[in-house]
């Protein structure tokens, strides 16, 4: 994790948690004159709606406003994982052990920066993914992004 997704972490963590919903993380990313700063947030009893985004997102700003972690304009979205979540902790790879993953690397690993299989767990600081019968220990810090496939039955 960068510095900058670090100290936007610890800024926006305390907020989301402050109004009783669950961090699940955080995406920067930094296009020159127009950035966008998307925060995750989740409910698992009751599910996240419109109206809890835009609680969040009128805090966060506040937050954001006092704090001036951003030095040129953004956008801030804050929004649910969805069925697609993205996993940005090993805690959550690790709960999500048994499900279809789409994980990309910042540099490449035995060849290859994208991986899509099944996610087996974690093991240390790896992550274990089965793509055709073959088991991949992922570094985690090597993760760039990684979410969960949905699958509709």
């Amino acid at each position: 994790m960068s510095a900058k997704l670090r100290q936007l972490e610890e800024i926006l963590r305390p907020v989301v948690e402050g109004l009783g919903y669950e961090y699940w993380g955080l995406e920067f990313r930094s296009q020159g004159h127009q950035s966008l700063l998307r925060i995750f947030i989740d409910d698992a009893e009751n599910g996240i709606s419109v109206d809890d985004c835009e609680k969040v997102s009128r805090q966060a700003s506040g937050v954001l406003d006092v704090e001036d972690p951003i030095q040129t304009e953004y956008t801030l979205e804050v929004s649910s994982p969805g069925m697609d979540r993205p996993l940005f902790r090993l805690e959550q790879y690790e709960a999500f052990a048994g499900h279809q993953v789409q994980v990309r690397l910042r540099m490449a690993f035995e060849g290859r920066r994208k991986f899509s299989g099944l996610l087996k767990g974690i093991e240390g600081q790896d992550v274990v993914v089965i793509v055709d019968d073959h088991e991949y220990l992922l570094p985690f810090d090597s993760i760039d992004k990684a979410n969960i496939v949905p699958v509709f039955e």
